[in-house]
């Protein structure tokens, strides 16, 4: 038997690979929309950008960085070999920014009353990353 072998015949986890230079720039303070400008394709970027939004009350705005957010990180997961379903481990700190994009778009698919959103997004957190969705509430 190989170590670390899936025993229950499901995907691996994806780990999306490294991407610091924006995780960086918002621990140093710059601005999100300073940084997904430059990173466009950074969910985390974006998922500052919605968590800002909602914190102030902009709730359509942060459902749509949210959303870019979400749908960037599905690009990445996709290109690390993710085939549509299976762990997206939040212990691996690069799969944070797509998490917390997901997180974001749920919070405001519920605030304005998209239900279906709102339950097809933490359905999705909570089978890609039960970490996640413990921690990111």
């Amino acid at each position: 038997m190989a170590i670390h072998e899936n025993l229950l015949g499901g995907p691996p986890p994806t780990h999306l690979p490294d991407d610091p230079e924006p995780r960086e720039l918002l621990a140093a303070g710059t601005a999100p929309s300073d940084v997904a400008a430059k990173y466009p394709t950074s969910s985390l970027a974006w998922a500052q950008l919605a968590d800002d939004a909602f914190e102030g009350g902009r709730v359509v705005e942060s459902y749509a960085y949210a959303r870019t957010g979400y749908h960037r990180g599905l690009d990445a997961l996709r290109r690390a070999g993710w085939k549509g379903h299976g762990p997206v481990p939040f212990e691996h700190e690069p799969n944070r920014g797509f998490l917390r994009a997901l997180h974001a778009l749920a919070r405001a698919a519920q605030a304005i009353g998209e239900q279906e959103e709102y339950e097809r997004c933490t359905t999705f957190l909570r089978d890609s990353s039960p970490t996640a969705a413990d921690t990111l509430g």
